[in-house]
């Protein structure tokens, strides 16, 4: 059985390095996010609707 560094190495090129796809850490190029205003407002239409249910019905 071969060596484990030459087993692995033969398929590698001379430069195994590549670039990241997708580089971490934030920049001015990111994209602003709408906040969350939206999630809040699900939330509170829907504790809005189940008090006007529960008036209505109780």
């Amino acid at each position: 059985m071969a060596d484990g560094d030459d087993f692995y190495s033969r398929d590698r090129p001379e430069d195994p390095s590549l670039e990241e796809d997708r580089p971490r850490g934030g920049g001015p190029e990111d994209p602003q996010g709408s906040g969350t205003w939206p999630v809040w407002l699900i939330v509170l239409a829907v504790l809005a609707l189940f008090v006007i249910i529960t008036v209505l019905l109780g």
